[in-house]
């Protein structure tokens, strides 16, 4: 692994030059919210803050996304699919959203191949960068990882004194380094590293929240008819503002959109929620989950469980989006606990 730093002036110029060969996807304030956007100028990025609304799983997996337009020709169907995508670089991913590709990657490249995913996440270079504070709800360590950890980036940026140190964690972090030689340093990293284990530690005590998971999956394992997911389905709004803020939810619909005349259109994938009352509903009526307590039920055991079972990844890395935008307070922390008590 390959470890150098690069100081602020420098890392402007970094920035330019990166935009100015990629695509650079970055965090950027909107209306009081921080969202990953297309840099148009690196004025407008903002790595200072510690909290994004959304996740950058969009980046690969659009809230809504093309799949391919139709027209209808003189003797066929006629069909345009997107272009591929071009080389981009998504910067400022905070460790717990690194970690979340980590668990959407094998549902994308399972025995099913996502072409859009993919080819989408082939061409992304991921820099990493870590924590400045831990927000009251995040509970990362939780799954075994923590606000300086770099597990998911390419590249991996902790802030010290003099500039940024820079950890390359894969053949395109390497690749970036090379590339970008004469931007960065070796003098001072082992002053730099030395700040980052200090960071890690003065972190470490700002957790507030202790979440701890020994035992949950096998409590779950036998809890699916247990009156615990009635009480607790009772306050849910169904609203599934949980699964869009979530940076592993991977739920999805296909529709078909007229494209002002009968003949021609798209077909579009976006974003859904199990959380929706017809999420779940057949052609024929039947609802496998009719009721809050199926659906609220689905949410936790997919994340604590399902997906462990079918991946072997957890379906949750302890961001705590979920927690802060639920409208009624469901927090999966004590969700947690409270599996424990009565599983």
């Amino acid at each position: 692994m390959t470890v150098k730093l690069i100081n602020k002036d420098r890392f402007n110029v970094f920035l330019e030059r990166l935009a100015s060969g990629n695509e650079l996807v970055a965090p950027i304030e909107e209306d009081g919210n921080i969202f990953y956007r297309r840099v148009t100028s690196v004025n407008e990025i903002t790595l200072e803050a510690d909290a994004f609304c959304f996740a950058p799983k969009g980046h690969f997996f659009p809230q809504y996304e093309v799949l391919y337009k139709y027209q209808q020709g003189s003797n066929a169907l006629v069909l345009e699919e997107p272009g591929p995508a071009g080389p981009s670089v998504l910067l400022g991913v905070k460790p717990c959203d690194a970690r979340a590709l980590l668990s959407l990657d094998p549902v994308f490249d399972g025995n099913y191949k996502d072409a859009y995913y993919l080819d989408k996440r082939v061409k992304t270079t991921i820099i990493g960068l870590s924590c400045r504070k831990v927000r009251y709800n995040c509970f990362c360590r939780a799954f075994g990882f923590g606000p300086t950890s770099g597990e998911g980036a390419d590249l991996f940026l902790t802030e010290v004194k003099d500039g940024y140190l820079a950890e390359a964690l894969t053949s395109k972090g390497e690749a970036l380094l090379k590339d970008y030689s004469d931007l960065f340093t070796e003098t001072g990293v082992d002053g730099a590293l030395q700040e980052k284990e200090q960071l890690a530690v003065q972190l470490d005590t700002q957790f507030k929240r202790k979440v701890d998971l020994d035992g949950v999956k096998a409590r779950l394992d036998n809890m699916f008819e247990h009156p615990y997911w009635e009480r607790l389905a009772r306050k849910c709004l169904t609203c599934g503002i949980c699964t869009f803020v979530c940076p592993t939810c991977h739920c999805f619909d296909i529709i078909d959109e007229n494209g002002g005349g009968s003949n021609c259109g798209s077909r579009l994938r976006c974003w859904d929620a199990c959380m929706f009352t017809d999420f779940t509903l057949h052609t024929s009526g039947h609802n496998p989950r009719p009721g809050k307590k199926e659906r609220v039920r689905n949410r936790f055991m997919h994340k604590l469980k399902y997906h462990l079972d079918r991946y072997r990844v957890t379906g949750c890395v302890g961001c705590g989006r979920c927690i802060e935008k639920c409208p009624v307070n469901m927090d999966i922390i004590q969700v947690i606990a409270e599996i424990k008590e009565v599983g």
